[in-house]
C-alpha cells in the first residue's frame, strides 16, 4: 500500500531477538524501520528520526513504556504510539490508551494485526498533521487579509494626513520666507541676534521640507515618487542624524553617540529617505531609554553593502512583539504617543532602496536595529539613467582602496 511506503516506524524493545525479527517483517512490507533498546535511546532516536509511529514494549528496564510515551507525547505530539504488553499485563495497555496511546497489542504479536494498527495510527497522524497545516494556512491568510485591510485604511488615513499637515506646512513655510525677507532688509541687518534668527529660520525651512517629504513618503508608500539619488558619506550621514536628534536627546537626558570608526564609506542612495529612517530609529531609541540611557550609532561597509546599527540601552522589546513591530498601526506606546506607522514606513523605505532591516532585542537590556542598503542602489535606475553604474562602482571601490571619499 502507498501508506506502507511512507510510514516511518521506531521499534522500542529491550529483547534484541524479538525486535530484530519484527523489524525484518516490517521492512519486507516496505516500511522504514529504526530501532531502540530502551526508553532513553528511543527519545534520542526520535530527535534524529522523526517517526510517524512508535511500537514500544511496556515492560522495559529503567524508563518503562508508559513513562517513555509521556515524554514522546510531550516532545513529539504528532507521533502515535502503539504499546506491546504481555498476556498478564492487559491493564498496562488500557492505562496506556488512557494516557494517550493509539492502541495496544499483546505479545506474541501477529504481523498482520500490527501492520493494520500501524496503518491506522499513521492515517491518524497524517490527518492531524493535515489539520494543523490547514489551521496554519488559515491563520496566515487571515493575517494577510488583516494586513490588506490595514493598508487600505492607511491609504485613506494618508490622504487626510497629507491634507491636514501640508496646509499648515505651507503657512509655516510662507511665514519663514517672509521673516527671511525682513532679515535681509538693511534696517534689520544690525538688529540684535540677527545671525541666530537667520539660523533658526533656516532650521524651520529645512524641517518643513523634511515634514513634507515624510507626508509624501506616507502618502506614496504604495507608489512613491522617484527617489533622488546622490553620493553621500556614511560618517557624514551619521553625524547629521546625531545633530538632528540632539534636542530630543538632551530633553530626555539620553546620550546619543557615534561609535568610533576610522574609516568611512561612500554610497549612492537617497540621503533624505535614509536619514528619515535613521532619525526615526534614534528617536525610538531615545524614547525607550530612561534618563541616563544611551543610544549609539555605528556603521560598516563591504564592497557591495553598507550597514548602520542603532543600539539603545532601553527597556527592550518582548519576544511576542518582535514579529509585529513592522506591522502598520502596531504600537506599544500609550494612546496619543505613537501612531504605529514609524517602523512600518521605515522598513518600506529601506526595501525600496534595495535593502533590509533586522532587529534584535532583549527585555531589560536594550534593542539593536540594523539597516542594510546597497552601496550602489539600482532600485530606481530610471532616475539616474545617465549614470554609468559600472563606472560608479569602480569609482567607489577606488575611493575605498585609497581611504578617501567625497564630502
Amino acid at each position: 500500500m502507498s501508506t506502507e511506503k511512507a510510514v516511518k516506524v521506531l521499534l522500542v524493545d529491550d529483547e534484541d531477538a524479538f525486535r530484530q525479527a519484527l523489524a525484518k517483517r516490517l521492512e519486507r512490507r516496505r516500511m522504514e524501520v529504526f530501532q531502540a533498546a530502551d526508553g532513553n535511546s528511543a527519545l534520542e532516536a526520535l530527535k534524529a528520526f522523526p517517526a510517524n509511529v512508535v511500537v514500544m514494549d511496556v515492560k522495559m528496564p529503567g524508563m518503562d513504556g508508559l513513562e517513555t510515551m509521556a515524554c514522546i507525547k510531550r516532545d513529539f505530539p504528532d507521533t502515535e504510539v502503539i504499546l506491546l504488553t504481555g498476556h498478564a499485563a492487559v491493564e498496562d495497555g488500557i492505562a496506556g490508551i488512557r494516557a494517550g496511546a493509539f492502541d495496544y497489542l499483546q505479545k506474541p504479536v501477529e504481523t498482520e494485526d500490527l501492520l493494520n494498527k500501524i496503518r491506522q495510527a499513521y492515517d491518524k497522524s497524517r490527518h492531524h498533521h493535515d489539520l494543523a497545516k490547514e489551521a496554519e494556512l488559515r491563520e496566515a491568510l487571515e493575517k494577510q487579509m488583516a494586513t490588506a485591510e490595514r493598508l487600505a485604511s492607511l491609504g485613506t488615513l494618508a490622504a487626510g494626513v497629507a491634507h491636514e499637515i501640508n496646509n499648515p506646512l505651507a503657512i509655516i513655510s510662507e511665514a519663514a520666507g517672509y521673516l527671511q525677507l525682513l532679515l535681509e532688509k538693511d534696517e534689520c541687518k544690525e538688529m540684535p541676534f540677527h545671525d541666530r534668527f537667520e539660523k533658526a529660520i533656516g532650521k524651520i525651512e529645512k524641517s518643513v521640507k523634511r515634514a513634507r517629504r515624510t507626508t509624501m513618503q506616507l502618502l506614496g508608500f504604495a507608489g512613491q515618487p522617484d527617489a533622488v539619488y546622490r553620493e553621500i558619506e556614511l560618517d557624514d550621514l551619521v553625524e547629521e542624524v546625531i545633530l538632528l536628534a540632539a534636542g530630543q536627546a538632551s530633553a530626555a537626558g539620553v546620550t546619543v553617540v557615534k561609535e568610533k570608526n576610522p574609516n568611512s564609506a561612500a554610497l549612492w542612495t537617497d540621503p533624505h529617505r535614509l536619514r528619515q529612517v535613521l532619525i526615526n530609529l534614534v528617536s525610538n531609541g531615545i524614547a525607550a531609554c530612561g534618563r541616563g540611557g544611551r543610544v549609539s550609532l555605528s556603521f560598516d561597509s563591504s564592497n557591495d553593502w553598507a550597514t548602520i546599527q542603532v543600539k539603545d540601552t532601553g527597556h527592550g522589546i518582548p519576544k511576542e512583539n518582535l514579529e509585529r513591530i513592522f506591522e502598520p498601526f502596531f504600537t506599544t506606546k500609550p494612546p496619543g504617543k505613537g501612531t504605529g506607522l514609524g517602523l512600518f514606513v521605515s522598513l518600506d523605505i529601506i526595501k525600496r532602496l534595495g535593502g533590509d532591516m533586522q532587529v534584535k532585542s532583549k527585555v531589560g537590556k536594550g534593542t539593536i536595529f540594523q539597516v542594510s542598503v546597497p552601496r550602489l542602489s539600482k532600485t530606481c535606475p530610471g532616475v539616474c539613467n545617465d549614470i554609468d553604474w559600472r563606472e560608479k562602482a569602480r569609482e567607489l571601490e577606488r575611493r575605498d582602496n585609497h581611504g578617501t571619499g567625497a564630502h
